[in-house]
């Protein structure tokens, strides 16, 4: 017989659903790996239309330039039968979907490019912008798989002052174009070139400030430059647009945890804070939905 004063056995409510907010899945996704996986450079790799294709690639350099011809990028020479001429033929064969002859069009004008512009020896020169550096456009750390990181921030131009002082006329316009050129080449300074290394750079850009209109014309420079003279030179570009999003998400992490290191409430003064872009963004919002 049931004991009328034994306690009433309540079953357990199921637990809700758990949905991460944003700030958690933030904090999580600074401790992941990021899942980009950087072409090897194998040419054991290669499929075999590709591996053709570095031959017939090597065949046009060989026939046009001769095996005295001055044909070198970033010190390597590319007749030399080695795995970094290999590496900086791929990149060119990669942006041209291994269509030989484009790719040796392409090849051919970045030669011709680099010894006009002087871009061997841009790495060494005082362009005079010491002001700029640190600020604009320069490189620091590295991320977790070991690539070098470039930082490009332009909000500084929206002093008008500034912007003059920089871009009011062409000349100083390619003295910018020169110096921006100088950071991408010290950059890739510090690539390996070797199959299986580190062979590319992550971008990030700070849109914050950034006076668009006033800029277009640099902008547009400086990106056709890269396209048509540094292929597949960078892993990962950051578009950091949600900048002060994070800004804002970092300042509440800081009022609840009132333990985090100084940094992360010395926000504009870091740039480790623009790493966390660096970790891949649209996987935390993918986990976070």
């Amino acid at each position: 017989m049931e004991n009328p004063h034994s306690p009433i056995s309540i079953p357990e409510a199921s637990p809700k659903p758990y949905k991460k907010s944003f700030v958690t899945t933030l904090m999580e996704a600074a401790s992941l790996r990021s899942p980009f996986k950087e072409d090897t450079y194998f040419t054991s790799h290669l499929k075999a239309s590709e591996k053709k294709a570095l031959q017939e690639l090597k065949d046009k350099l060989m026939a046009s330039y001769g095996p005295d011809g001055e044909c070198t990028m970033w010190g390597i020479p590319l007749l030399a039968e080695d795995e970094k001429a290999d590496v900086v033929l791929l990149k060119f064969l990669r942006a041209r979907d291994f269509r030989v002859l484009d790719s040796f069009r392409m090849l051919q004008k970045c030669l011709a490019w680099r010894k006009e512009f002087k871009a061997d020896s841009v790495g060494e020169e005082d362009l005079g912008f010491k002001e700029l550096e640190g600020v604009v456009a320069y490189m620091h750390g590295y991320d977790r798989e070991g690539h070098p990181v470039c930082y490009n921030a332009y909000g500084v131009f929206k002093d008008k002052d500034m912007y003059e002082r920089i871009f009011g006329d062409e000349e100083k316009l390619n003295k910018f174009l020169r110096w921006r050129i100088q950071v991408l080449e010290r950059g890739i300074s510090l690539l390996h070139f070797k199959p299986g290394g580190i062979n590319s750079i992550i971008q990030v850009t700070d849109l914050k400030d950034m006076p668009k209109r006033e800029l277009r014309v640099a902008s547009n420079q400086i990106l056709s430059l890269f396209q048509d003279n540094y292929p597949e030179m960078v892993a990962r570009k950051v578009v950091n647009q949600l900048l002060s999003l994070v800004f804002q998400t970092v300042m509440e992490i800081a009022l609840t945890f009132h333990h985090l290191p100084f940094w992360v409430l010395d926000f504009h003064q870091c740039p480790m804070v623009l790493q966390c872009a660096v970790l891949n963004v649209r996987s935390i919002f993918n986990s976070a939905n």
